[in-house]
């Protein structure tokens, strides 16, 4: 859950961004169904095209659990605490000795006792200090254009990759980040399929928007309306209609009608069988240091929408994403980790150990990612500023490395010492682990071919 300290820092940029953009499906008449109508609006009425096959890679991961810090995730007050660094740049807090012999600050104690688990990158480097054009760099590979809309990352796995079962490939739990642009040039098929409803706030009472039948209506009653569609639809098809968009609505219409009647898609989305010492391990009622306006302390919701991916990626969906507090910490970085920290250490270090205990992990990428870092200099706020030239990145899972800390920045945090990873790399690596060609061509606008990402290389360290 959201804690209403998690706006309360952050330059106006950042406060101000839109909030997520949720489809807004209508009701079709001959099913009832308003999902069968968001899959039909989110038809485009042409499909992206590959140039060349590009490189035949074979897949590590089958699934991606994204994990996104918005605002800026602070480097030393997380993986890179600089403790030897003079007292206006090192972290804000202590060390916590990691099981490989590594340091990270005290906030991160459960990651430091699965250390030997996950892969730390300390020298990931961005190119723009801006919330708005960061994200949507960090969900693309691309600086924005206004000549061209590039696709997000789990937009370009469903493209390539398309549907493991009867789930989406592409899940944003509740919704997507605004900024983070859209399907670019393919077709809007390859969206996110937003949730709307959040696990974090929801709890056991979590369901899915369009998720169900109507108020009212039977399985028996939705399997006439379906067959009276049918009739229509076919006469339709005897008067010559457009066949492709006939096509096209035919399978929304499928898909929308498997989605309501599938008792294991409608489990995915479910706490059903999650044990206490399930919840517990991911800290769900762990807390942070920060009380609300009503005196008390709450736990976050981080735990819950992490359960909530596990299950979406054991039932077959490739691309999750989910995002997590509020870290543009202009003013008492400190204040913003106490508040938002511990909660984070828990769940991120559940997710991990259960995908490990579940046999996940290995075919399971989890990335913790953020549009930037922080600065390395404490300002006069006690906070600390936009800064893209350095940072940390987590992951685990998925034929990375495991008990790895990659590449190292400078004495004070400011710059990649050794081993730079430009963000586009480390792109590129999890689509190789997905079995995707970055530099595959695809087609835009009918004649123009476009990298998936632009001259990127696979860190070859990286990856086992």
């Amino acid at each position: 859950m959201t804690s209403s300290n998690d706006y309360a820092h952050g330059c106006s940029g950042f406060r101000t961004l839109p909030r997520r953009q949720f489809l807004q499906a209508g009701t079709l008449g001959a099913l009832g169904l308003s999902m069968a109508d968001l899959f039909r609006l989110q038809a485009a009425e042409h499909s992206g095209m590959t140039v060349g096959a590009g490189k035949k890679i074979e897949a590590r991961a089958k699934s991606v659990i994204q994990i996104n810090l918005p605002g800026g995730f602070p480097h030393h007050e997380s993986f890179d605490p600089k403790p030897e660094a003079p007292v206006e740049y090192r972290g804000s807090f202590g060390v916590a000795r990691t099981n490989t012999g590594e340091v990270f600050s005290d906030n991160l104690p459960k990651l430091a006792s699965i250390a030997d688990k996950i892969t730390v990158v300390r020298s990931v480097v961005g190119k723009i200090p801006d919330h708005n054009l960061a994200t949507y760099n960090l969900y693309t590979g691309y600086t924005p254009s206004a000549v061209i809309d590039y696709p997000q990352m789990g937009s370009i796995v469903s493209h390539e990759l398309g549907a493991r079962g009867e789930l989406p490939c592409y899940i944003a739990i509740p919704g997507k980040n605004a900024a983070s642009g859209g399907t670019g040039f393919l077709p809007s098929i390859h969206g996110p399929f937003e949730i709307g409803g959040d696990p974090g706030t929801e709890k056991k009472n979590f369901r899915v928007r369009d998720f169900s039948l109507p108020s009212g209506m039977s399985l028996e009653q939705l399997q006439r309306r379906r067959s009276v569609r049918d009739v229509v639809e076919k006469r339709i098809r005897a008067l010559e209609a457009n066949p492709v968009m006939l096509d096209t609505m035919d399978e929304f219409h499928a898909r929308a009608y498997s989605l309501l009647t599938s008792a294991d898609a409608q489990d995915a989305f479910s706490f059903e069988g999650e044990s206490d010492e399930t919840m517990k391990l991911y800290g769900s009622e762990v807390t942070g240091d920060i009380k609300g306006p009503d005196g008390r302390l709450h736990p976050k919701g981080l735990a819950e929408r992490l359960i909530i991916a596990r299950r979406l990626v054991e039932s077959g969906v490739r691309f999750v994403t989910l995002e997590y507090g509020s870290w543009d910490c202009h003013s008492g970085v400190e204040k913003a980790c106490l508040d938002q920290m511990r909660p984070f250490d828990h769940a991120i270090s559940g997710l991990v150990t259960d995908l490990d205990r579940r046999g996940l992990l290995d075919s399971t990428i989890v990335w913790v990612t953020t549009e930037f870092g922080r600065t390395p200099k404490v300002n006069k706020e006690s906070g600390r500023d936009h800064w893209s030239r350095c940072f940390s990145m987590m992951l685990a899972g998925g034929g990375f490395n495991q008990g790895l800390a990659y590449g190292a920045s400078d004495s004070t945090g400011g710059e990649p010492a050794r081993d730079a990873v430009t963000l586009e790399n480390l792109m590129a690596t999890i689509y190789h682990q997905m079995g995707i060609d970055a530099n595959k061509e695809l087609v835009a606008f009918g004649t123009r071919p476009i990298e998936i990402i632009r001259d990127a290389e696979v860190v070859q360290s990286l990856v086992s």
